[in-house]
């Protein structure tokens, strides 16, 4: 990697632009950056850091983002890094601003945040132009880190030596000294194996403690079937020997359980023929109380008969009596019927007589009526005239009306169109304005849809910009996902071609030769370890991981559409905020909505205009039409005035003393009525009386002829329909009683068991009782010694099947935890308790302090060495120990020994030995040019020049350094100058390269 350039812009102490030449400074191979305290030299290192990565290093890194803006920058420049360098074959141009609060443009108050930018751009040699690659943050740092082999940490490390660190590096203890190379050689892969063996062991211990803890259970469980008689062991979870313990147990268990259960049986059987029989015993004496109590009820109903034989013979002769005034009801009926007849044509005759005279017959009462209707005809002619009278009144208030109403009509219209002039003038005005707000939403409505076209694009650049994050976020899952997945399917492989011989082997047949070897003799074949590896599940871990690599491909591809879709989007809406589009579009649909409520008027004012006319013609119109009316109404009233005279002459003579002719005949007509209805009546109660005697005479002849002296001891016997049937119940109560009695009495089983003494029901239901108690105690001793056995022996197989199951599970626990112990350093096979991690480290640092005794020793004059260590220091762990040897005395010491000189030249050779060993682990990434971040002031003459003689000696590898330091004499004997000087507006650099 080399530097070409850089540019700083408003960047820390800079308030302008400043740029620096690094080909024009590296063409010494050593250059000196110099400058007062705080005038910015480590602030050049920032802005090469934050180019490259997008932070600033160790401590300062929380001064990124806003803070990193110069106070001294004018409020209208915007913070910008751009670094030009080479790396891998590859000329880069970084540029980078961090987010930026500006004013807001325009006459607006306040302030507004723009986001930070990032740019990659590529010099494409072939076309002589640059060539843009990326904006994305997340890309450009993706590509960074791949292309130096770096990351941010590593690069602060290896070219931009810090202030003390390597000298707190060189004197750290063994845990501190870990922490820095596990970040530069990121051995975090290392730590995961260890995790992951010790998450395993805890696993696997938790599986097998779980198992013992079922195992426990099952015991428990056994001894509460078994009735807590025999205690389980008292072993714990994990215990040796536990398995063995709980299954010789549950033998003794269950081998007691079966005695129980015999001993059971035998006894339910015995109280089962006791209890058969007590109960038939019971059914026997039950039978004879029967049928005792049947006697004895048959008996008891007899007498109730006999007492009750009076009462039935007077039923019987009552229903005959019944019988016999049957036939004489029809009689009864009709005389009843005419007699009701009578009553009411009598009272009929009554009230039709109340109004007229006593002595009138039926045949003078209907001349009468006939007289009274002839008078009604003759007043025909004038109810006509009458009615016509009515009719002329009627017209004649009906004109009186239509005069009215014209009048109204007369004045309305006069008013009306007194104001037409107006009312024009004001409706041509509505319909102007309403055309002018037409052509203005006319004109809007084109600069609507660019507008919302805009504001679209704009919303789906912002979504496509989540999107991108999402699905960047989503590639870098998947991807890690796959190598997971690609991992475990090689891990998969390598165990399956390691257990391959056993896989041959169990294709082996004797006397058949072997695929191998072509030998027909096995004598003894390989055999598959309990974690074997199959073809099955080697082909199931490569189809797992294509699966998960196309998943990647399709995040990838997707993540691809997505950037498509964002430049199609920001193409179309440019790089206007979202929000100020949204205000324009908001601003052009307000403008449009009033010019389309204004334009959505013309058609109603055009119809008001149009109907405002024709309201006008026909309010004339209708003037001239009461005008008419009013002409044609007095004509029309003095003709009838002339007729209703005339009528009312005839329709004096025609009413008498009624007040009109309809009265009159009114009076007519009800006196015809009631005539013709008194005559109607006198006869109907003639007719009824006649019919009321023929009837008493019959009902007379048929009582006698029944055998009733008089008609009413007739209707005395005769029975309704409700007191036959229950006079007929009785009767038959009384058959069906006496006919059950008899027959109770006869039967011989009965009369037998009433001769036998009373049975003892209460007595034999006891012993019956007592026989089912001994049974059911019985039984239920059965069942539960039943269900104990059947418990104890599924709970047995259940253990069994448990210990079975534990038993691999249990050898690769011992087998998990011992490889974890080794590599986490706790196992007493580990003599120095090394982890794994640490190990690895340890290599490493024994290449570093290889690399570093180089240098070290041309700095020192040969005298010092440094060495690695892998003691144990107090109660540490060991690997990681760093020691220098004394040439001069021949022994070795602490580094913290060092004198403050030895110490700096000391952590600088181990610095550049250790950015030897990174650039190599990296890849062997060139690094081109180097920085070393202060502590010359701490050497003598001699020792300083041998130092440079070092650093000078790196240009042999075609390398350039910088060194940052405030020391005098530096600026003698380095040339190529960068110097940076402070002023109160801010500082500014100034390059040197002449001697």
């Amino acid at each position: 990697m080399r530097l070409h350039r850089l540019d700083i812009t408003a960047f820390g102490p800079f308030g302008g632009t400043q740029s620096v030449d690094f080909d024009d400074l590296s063409a010494a191979g050593l250059f000196l950056l110099h400058g007062p305290t705080g005038a910015g030299k480590t602030s050049v290192l920032d802005a090469v850091c934050y180019a490259l990565y997008g932070s600033v290093p160790g401590a300062r890194q929380n001064g990124q983002g806003m803070t990193l803006r110069s106070d001294h920058a004018d409020p209208a420049t915007r913070t910008e890094v751009r670094l030009e360098l080479t790396v891998a074959g590859r000329r880069l141009e970084l540029t980078r601003q961090p987010p930026w609060e500006r004013p807001k443009k325009g006459k607006r108050q306040g302030t507004t945040v723009d986001k930070a930018q990032s740019w990659l751009r590529e010099y494409d040699a072939a076309a002589g132009a640059w060539k843009d690659l990326s904006r994305s943050h997340q890309e450009i740092g993706e590509e960074i880190t791949q292309v130096l082999g770096m990351s941010r940490e590593q690069f602060c490390q290896v070219v931009l030596l810090p202030q003390g660190d390597f000298a707190r590096f060189l004197r750290a203890d063994a845990e501190a000294r870990g922490r820095l190379l596990g970040r530069l050689f990121d051995t975090q892969r290392f730590a995961a194996v260890e995790k992951r063996l010790a998450d395993r062991r805890r696993a696997t211990e938790a599986q097998v403690r779980e198992g013992d803890t079922d195992l426990l259970a099952d015991a428990h469980r056994m001894q509460q079937a078994a009735g807590g008689d025999l205690a389980p062991p008292q072993l714990a979870p994990g215990d040796p020997g536990l398995a063995e313990a709980v299954l010789g147990w549950a033998a003794v268990a269950r081998s007691t359980a079966r005695e129980q259960l015999t001993i059971a049986h035998c006894a339910r059987a015995a109280a089962e023929s006791a209890h058969a029989a007590a109960e038939r015993e019971l059914d026997d004496v039950r039978e004879v109380a029967r049928l005792q109590r049947r006697f004895a009820e048959a008996r008891e109903r007899a007498r109730k008969l006999e007492e009750r034989a009076d009462a039935h013979r007077a039923d019987r002769e009552r229903m005959e009596r019944g019988r016999k005034a049957e036939a004489v009801e029809p009689a009864l009926d009709l005389r009843d019927e005419a007699e009701t007849a009578h009553r009411r044509a009598s009272a009929d005759e009554a009230r039709t007589r109340a109004a007229l005279p006593a002595d009138a017959g039926a045949a003078s009462l209907a001349a009468a009526a006939r007289k009274a209707l002839e008078e009604l005809g003759g007043l025909a002619s004038a109810r006509r005239a009458e009615r016509k009278l009515a009719d002329l009144l009627s017209e004649r208030a009906e004109l009186d009306s239509e005069e009215r109403a014209d009048e109204d009509v007369l004045q309305d219209a006069e008013g009306w169109l007194a104001d037409w002039d107006t009312t024009r003038a004001g409706l041509q005005a509505r319909v102007e304005a309403a055309q002018e707000a037409a052509t203005r939403a006319e004109q809007l409505a084109v600069q609507r849809e660019p507008t919302e076209r805009r504001l679209r694009a704009a919303r789906e650049r912002d979504r496509l910009d989540r999107d991108i994050d999402e699905a960047r976020a989503d590639v870098l899952r998947l991807a890690e996902r796959a190598g997971e997945a690609r991992t475990h399917w090689l891990d998969l492989k390598e165990q399956r071609l390691n257990g391959i011989a056993a896989e041959l082997a169990a294709e082996l047949v004797d006397g058949r030769p072997c695929a191998v070897c072509g030998g027909t003799d096995h004598p003894a074949p390989a055999r598959k370890d309990a974690g074997h590896v199959d073809r099955e599940a080697e082909e199931g871990a490569l189809t797992a991981f294509q699966r998960a690599d196309e998943e990647r491909a399709e995040a990838e591809r997707r993540l691809g559409d997505l950037r498509r879709a964002l430049a199609a989007a920001s193409a179309e809406a440019g790089d206007t905020p979202t929000d100020r589009l949204a205000a324009l579009a908001e601003e052009v649909e307000r403008d449009y909505a009033h010019a389309r409520r204004g334009a959505s008027d013309l058609h109603p004012a055009q119809e008001a205009l149009l109907h405002a006319e024709r309201e006008r013609d026909r309010r004339a119109a209708a003037r001239q039409e009461a005008a008419v009316r009013a002409a044609t109404r007095n004509t029309r009233r003095d003709t009838l005035e002339r007729e209703r005279a005339a009528l009312e002459e005839e329709l004096t003579q025609a009413r008498g003393e009624a007040r009109s002719v309809a009265e009159r005949a009114g009076q007519l007509e009800l006196r015809a009525a009631r005539l013709a209805e008194a005559a109607e009546a006198v006869r109907a109660a003639d007719d009824t009386a006649q019919r009321l005697k023929d009837a008493d005479a019959r009902l007379a002849d048929a009582a006698f002829r029944a055998g009733f002296d008089t008609p009413q001891a007739a209707a005395a016997a005769l029975l309704d329909a409700a007191a036959h049937r229950d006079l007929q119940r009785r009767l038959d109560a009384w058959q069906s009683e006496e006919a059950a009695v008899r027959a109770v009495l006869a039967e011989p089983e009965t009369a037998a068991a009433a001769q036998r003494p009373s049975a003892d029901v209460v007595g034999a239901e006891r012993a019956a009782e007592a026989a089912a108690r001994r049974l059911q105690r019985t039984v239920s001793t059965w069942d539960e010694a039943e269900r104990r056995s059947a418990a104890l022996d599924r709970l047995s197989a259940r253990a069994a099947a448990s210990v079975r199951r534990l038993a691999p599970l249990r050898e690769e626990y011992d087998r998990v935890a011992r490889m974890a112990g080794l590599a986490a350093g706790t196992a007493a096979d580990n003599e120095r308790k090394m982890r794994l991690e640490a190990y690895v480290l340890a290599a490493r640092l024994e290449q570093v302090a290889a690399a570093a005794t180089v240098r070290l020793q041309r700095m020192s004059s040969g005298r010092y060495t440094l060495v690695h260590s892998d003691d144990r220091s107090g109660r540490g762990r060991s690997g990681l120990g760093l020691h220098v040897v004394d040439a001069w005395t021949g022994r070795e010491r602490d580094t913290a020994t060092l004198s403050g000189g030895e110490t700096f030249f000391a952590s600088l050779a181990l610095a550049l030995g250790l950015a030897d060993v990174v650039t190599d682990e990296a890849g062997g990434v060139r690094l081109d040019t180097l920085f070393i971040d202060e502590g010359f002031g701490s050497l003598d003459d001699q020792t300083l020049d041998e130092v440079l003689d070092v650093l000078d000696a790196l240009r042999e590898r075609d390398r350039s350094v910088g060194i940052v330091s405030h020391v005098g004499d530096l600026r003698r004997r380095i040339h190529a100058q960068l110097e940076v000087v402070k002023d109160r507006s801010g500082s500014v650099v100034r390059q040197r390269t002449t001697a």
